[in-house]
């Protein structure tokens, strides 16, 4: 944590859009894994050759750099964002679900009745079977996320100053955290927590601060690498520009520039530096990100009654980054009361990340729309200006890309993952089934109110122009 930090905190002192926030992603989680199954099957040193993958993908990013190939983002439209931004909410939920059925492999479910006492470790392979461990992870883990979101939502309730419900709804997760901490410590359940070391060390005893790019692999690994690394700059300039794409929507109206190459450039020194010290790779996260944003928006305190707040824009700085990572670094002279979090309310608060990242997509809009009565539907634009099965057609071509990205993602094919993240970029297809004013309304990064505003001020023009005609045609009739 203390080493890891630095990349946070350099990234948020020199980068060109600080607002976005880095941390190890679900599609590098996916790359690690199969490198790491990779090299476990073929007897290499995982440590090693990751290093040498991690000095190939710095390498060609400061290639991409160099060589202007930020400017492609041009092409990220909404259906990219969004395809995407759904990847990596959904990884979380299910890693969040996995992760808490996991647990009843070392704290299963005795449907028995069991009259005495258990001696030594004949109870299971886990060691003495404890009662009750898993339900009980499981009110917590459930209990976290209702109790997020509840407080979340607490800046819109009639109770309490505005102040007092600001500061609820922003520090929601921590609260819960805290409260679900103390709740643990008075039932007294020994639920799984989390795994601090207390010592300043690396992980593991066989290996040192730096590592070696060689080590017991063969030499031609280090050229051989560069194959993978191909495959690892894709999902790295994926993840890490498809992500401020998002951040640097225009319905976030910032008035900062944004800086994709500065950026880029930042990712990718810190990953050689991560790289030859075993750190883990840190890239834009999308659903940090959006988390980071949201907790900055800036709305008007006054409105009239029933109105809801008008939305004004976002803080932009540089600080809040900052103190993240210098608070992560700081952690390890907590490791006493971090040892005291259960594992489940974290699962809990990985769910809420990834459910309340899926609020405000498009897509999901979208797929409400099926089955709901034309008098139902809301008064989004693209309905006005879109026939309905072509909505529907868009959002099944969007929901096929992504369907296909989890198969391949969880099949033996998943070595192809980071070539398949480009599929989300295949929607110029769509030109040959949509029309160019259909894809304006569907695919263009322009925000819904910005759109209505531009469609009721072009009406209200129209309605003038009209009126100014019939008054000079009446004025024509009577000269």
């Amino acid at each position: 944590l203390g080493l890891t930090s630095m990349t946070g905190v350099a990234y948020s002192l020199f980068a060109g859009q600080p607002l976005t926030i880095l941390g190890s992603t679900g599609p590098v989680l996916v790359f690690e894994k199969i490198l790491f199954k990779f090299c476990k099957d073929y007897d290499l040193s995982y440590l090693s050759l990751r290093t040498c993958i991690g000095l190939w993908t710095a390498f060609l990013c400061l290639v991409l750099v160099a060589t202007d190939a930020s400017s492609l983002v041009c092409y990220i439209t909404r259906f990219t964002e969004e395809a995407f931004a759904s990847l990596i909410c959904i990884i979380f939920i299910y890693e969040a679900l996995e992760k808490l059925i996991h647990l009843g492999e070392h704290y299963p479910i005795n449907t028995h009745s069991l009259q005495g006492h258990f001696v030594g470790t004949a109870c299971g392979h886990h060691g003495p079977y404890t009662p009750d461990v898993l339900f009980w992870s499981a009110i917590l883990f459930f209990a976290t996320v209702f109790m997020s979101a509840f407080l979340k939502e607490c800046k819109t309730s009639r109770y309490f100053p505005t102040r007092v419900r600001s500061m609820i709804s922003d520090f929601a997760v921590f609260i819960t955290i805290v409260f679900m901490v103390m709740l643990d410590f008075l039932i007294g359940i020994p639920s799984q927590k989390l795994q601090v070391p207390s010592n300043f060390k690396p992980t593991r005893d066989d290996r040192g601060w730096l590592i070696n790019p060689i080590g017991r692999n063969p030499w031609w690994t280090v050229l051989a690498a560069s194959i993978p690394a191909l495959l690892c700059t894709i999902l790295i300039f994926m993840d890490q520009q498809i992500t401020a794409v998002i951040i640097n929507r225009k319905e976030h109206k910032l008035l900062k520039g944004c800086g994709y190459h500065l950026d880029l450039l930042m990712v990718g020194v810190m990953l050689a530096v991560c790289s030859i010290m075993g750190l883990p790779w840190f890239v834009a996260a999308t659903v940090l990100s959006i988390s980071h944003v949201n907790s900055l928006k800036l709305e008007s305190e006054s409105s009239a009654p029933g109105e809801q707040p008008r939305f004004l824009g976002i803080r932009e700085q540089r600080l809040t980054g900052l103190v993240i990572f210098l608070l992560m670094g700081l952690s390890v002279f907590m490791t006493g009361a971090l040892q005291f979090i259960p594992m489940p309310v974290l699962y809990g608060v990985f769910l809420y990340m990834g459910a309340s990242s899926l609020r405000g997509i498009q897509f999901f809009d979208r797929l409400k729309l099926f089955g709901m009565p034309a008098k139902h539907q809301p008064d989004f634009i693209y309905l006005r200006h879109v026939p309905l099965r072509k909505v529907h057609l868009f959002t099944i071509t969007q929901l096929t890309c992504l369907a296909l990205l989890w198969i391949i993602k969880t099949s033996k094919a998943a070595i192809v993952f980071p070539m398949m993240v480009t599929i989300t970029l295949w929607h110029r297809l769509l030109d040959l089934c949509f029309t160019k004013r259909e894809l304006s309304y569907l695919d263009d990064i322009m925000p819904e109110s910005k759109k209505k505003q531009l469609h009721d001020a072009s009406k209200n023009v129209d309605v003038e122009v009209l009126h100014l005609f019939t008054v000079w045609l009446q004025y024509a009739l009577i000269l």
